[in-house]
């Protein structure tokens, strides 16, 4: 993270100088695990996989989304913190130990974000879930109607354009929804040429489709947050807090965070005004749309603009 934010113009001193409104991002994932990190801003959970009570992530995934959306740092001394690192965490488990999950889990896991956005003040939803043409259009569709009730009621919905790309119409349905900000991955050249960056892969909208999509790009690719798996050896000493992950889930919670740090320091904006003016402050990178949409996520200028 401490690369990505360099890239992104996210420094120390913006992140803690806008952390004037308390900012509370919903979480759609695998669930997260007790991390550091997270100290106790992680306040509601709920299970729509398995019904458990009490947190907890059996792949790691979702720790490693919610790192980079909010972890504090703590165990790198700040180094590898989350774009917003004292937002509080909703999270919502809707996919399994092998990071596969429902249509009914995730339309479940929506309208418990719908229902609770007032009580724990939700402003932003990130969903690092790609999915597919599972043949149940209908449903998809229910869940896209879903999605722009969630967006007009004031929630900053934030969605992954999958990983099934570079071929047309590979775009993840649910970020196809107009209101929703999709994400796609670009590093930006800072890894040249290599063939396994995750821009290479990033879904794709399909020809004839009515307007630009992905909305941003975000770094995706070798994307170091919080790791499921860390332990505490009897010296006291943290082994193994962080971890590498790339994709499209990567690059959507740098763009949550972003979210949540505008929205603490314009707290009355809407989820209209927050995606304008993230799509007017971007970098344009001068490649086509379908590759950059509107351009690379700039932070600084975003959180300077008004």
């Amino acid at each position: 993270m401490d690369r990505v934010k360099r890239q992104l113009g996210c420094s120390e001193e913006l992140q803690y100088s806008v952390a004037t409104e308390e900012v509370c991002v919903a979480v759609l994932d695998t669930g997260i695990g007790s991390h550091p990190d997270f100290e106790d801003r992680v306040i509601a959970f709920q299970d729509f996989v398995n019904g458990r009570q009490g947190f907890y992530d059996d792949s790691g995934h979702g720790t490693h989304v919610a790192g980079c959306i909010g972890g504090s740092g703590r165990l790198s001394n700040g180094r590898f913190s989350g774009i917003a690192p004292t937002c509080r965490l909703c999270v919502g488990k809707v996919l399994d130990e092998k990071g596969e999950g429902s249509i009914e889990s995730m339309y479940h896991g929506l309208l418990w974000v719908l229902e609770n956005r007032l009580r724990y003040r939700i402003r932003v939803l990130n969903i690092s879930v790609g999915i597919g043409e599972d043949g149940n259009r209908e449903r998809v569709e229910e869940l896209s109607g879903l999605l722009e009730t969630v967006c007009e009621q004031g929630v900053v919905v934030v969605c992954a354009a999958g990983n099934k790309g570079p071929g047309e119409g590979t775009l993840s349905p649910l970020g196809e929804s107009r209101s929703v900000i999709t994400v796609g991955c670009n590093e930006g050249g800072y890894f040249g040429l290599r063939k396994d960056l995750c821009e290479n892969y990033s879904g794709r909208v399909r020809e004839g489709f009515p307007y630009r999509k992905p909305d941003l790009v975000a770094p995706g690719t070798d994307v170091v947050s919080c790791n499921l798996t860390w332990r505490k050896n009897r010296r006291g000493v943290y082994r193994d807090p962080y971890t590498k992950k790339s994709g499209t889930s990567m690059a959507t919670p740098i763009v949550s965070g972003a979210a949540a740090l505008y929205l603490q320091k314009y707290p009355y904006s809407n989820s209209a005004q927050v995606k304008r003016q993230m799509v007017y402050t971007a970098r344009d990178l001068g490649e086509a749309w379908y590759r950059q949409g509107w351009g690379m996520l700039d932070i600084e200028k975003l959180c300077s603009y008004y």
